[in-house]
Parts: C-alpha cells; structure tokens; sequence
C-alpha cells in the first residue's frame, strides 16, 4: 500500500499500554530511500519530548483512525537515549537507540560488526595491511559520512529539482510503499515551468542532492520530465507503478542517445 508521507504526518502512534505522542516527521537514509526513523513528538505526556522510533517497532496501521500501533510501552520510551532531533542525528546516537531497542543495526557492513551495533575494531589492524591509527581515522571518516545520508523529508521538501538543461520545480510530497517503509516515488511540483501539473519520479533518477543549496540532481532532461505521467491526485496512488516510472525515463534516455 503506497501513501503520501503529508498524509501520514499527524498519526498518533498507540503503545502496547497507551499513547505516545504523533508522528511529526520522518528521517530516510538518502542512499537507499528507505525510511529508518518516525520523528515522534511525545506532547505534554514527556513534555514535548521527540523521540525516534524505528519502522521495525510498527506493527501496523489504522488510517481511518489515524493510529500506527507499535510493540514498544510508554515506560520503554521513556528511558529511551534522548535524541536531540533538532540537530543532524550522528551514527553514534544511532548505535546507543539501537543498543537500547531490539532493533536490527541497517547499518552493519564492512567495518562495523553483527549484532548489538557496536563497532568492531580488530585486535590487529596490521593484520589486514593498515596501521592502527590510520583504520581508525579511516573509521572515523566512514562513521561521519554515515550521518550526512540520515535526511529529514520535511528538510528536502521545497528543494529545487534540477535536471540537466535546467530546473524542474521542488519537491511537494514523497510517495511511501508502507509494507517496505522505503521511498518509492517523489512528487514534483512544476511550477512556473508547467503551472498546476505535478509529476512522480522515482528517486533511482537522483544523480546528487547538494545540500547547501537545497538542489537535487536528476539524471535525465526537462522534456523527459515533461511527458512523465502526470500525478493526480484524485486517483489511488498504488496504481502507479515505480518501475514504470524509472522504465519510462531509461527509454527517453537510450532514444536521445
């Protein structure tokens, strides 16, 4: 089932023994564009606390009423790490919530370990040809560009679409497959450019997301994002197909060539 991420913002996540508060936003690993964190805003009940919660303690959805129920108790995220949500969440913060939580490490490849989230340093970095000091600032390095993938989608909505003879129009809305919890889709406001039509790519067309000037690059030409599909919104939006999508711009794409 694919929803809008607007749509979903408001949601009140209900405990196993009560309410915890309403999703407020939600963080995306911009390397895979799936969602990692709901940004959950606690409300009077942890005094405007906001806390992060993993899709991994979803256990499903009610829309009519609004509500994502989820395996934790109010007790669990109460003595949770707190989380300064307001500033970029560091890979360090991330492995003491996932150390507390039982929750699966995304993150674990190559020099981090299985298992709890700790990082694992081997007790001879010599033995796979690296000086000690030089692994560990080799670490360091991995762990910093680690936190600059973690984005929020409230942040990236408004960013200037960019293709590669000119702009597109920003970013409106994202679309998420919910079974998944990754970004399928993401919703274009044209603009000026083509007033009132709103356009779906897929984010697989996402060359470089500069940050400093709120730019995403797509790879692909303002004509071809001109005869995509155009998004309406009183049609369901499972019935747009993603893959179609990215087919759709490979084709113009091997045609212009």
């Amino acid at each position: 089932m694919r929803h809008s991420i607007k749509s979903l913002i408001g949601f009140t996540l209900g405990a196993t023994d009560g309410e915890l508060g309403k999703v407020k936003d939600f963080y995306v690993d911009d390397e895979t564009w799936t969602v990692r964190y709901l940004i959950v805003d606690t409300g009077n009940w942890l005094s405007g606390r906001v806390v992060l919660i993993s899709p991994e303690s979803v256990l499903g959805s009610d829309r009519k009423n609004k509500i994502f129920s989820v395996n934790l108790t109010k007790e669990q995220v109460k003595n949770s790490p707190d989380i300064n949500t307001d500033l970029p969440v560091s890979r360090q913060e991330e492995i003491k919530l996932h150390a507390y939580y039982p929750w699966i490490a995304y993150w674990n490849s190559g020099y981090y370990g299985s298992g709890g989230g700790a990082i694992a340093l081997p007790s001879d970095p010599l033995a796979i040809g690296m000086p000690y000091s030089e692994f560990t600032e080799k670490l360091a390095q991995k762990e910093m560009d680690a936190d600059k993938h973690l984005r929020s989608t409230n942040k990236v909505t408004g960013y200037t679409i960019k293709a590669a003879d000119g702009e597109i129009g920003e970013v409106e809305d994202f679309i998420i497959d919910e079974t998944k919890w990754a970004i399928d889709l993401l919703l274009i406001d044209t603009g000026k450019w083509l007033p009132g039509k709103k356009v779906l790519i897929s984010p697989k067309l996402i060359k470089e997301i500069d940050w400093e000037t709120s730019t995403v690059m797509v790879e692909t030409s303002v004509a071809f994002v001109k005869s995509s599909p155009e998004y309406d919104p009183a049609q369901l939006i499972q019935v747009v197909d993603p893959k179609d999508l990215h087919e759709h711009f490979s084709e113009l794409a091997s045609h212009s060539q």
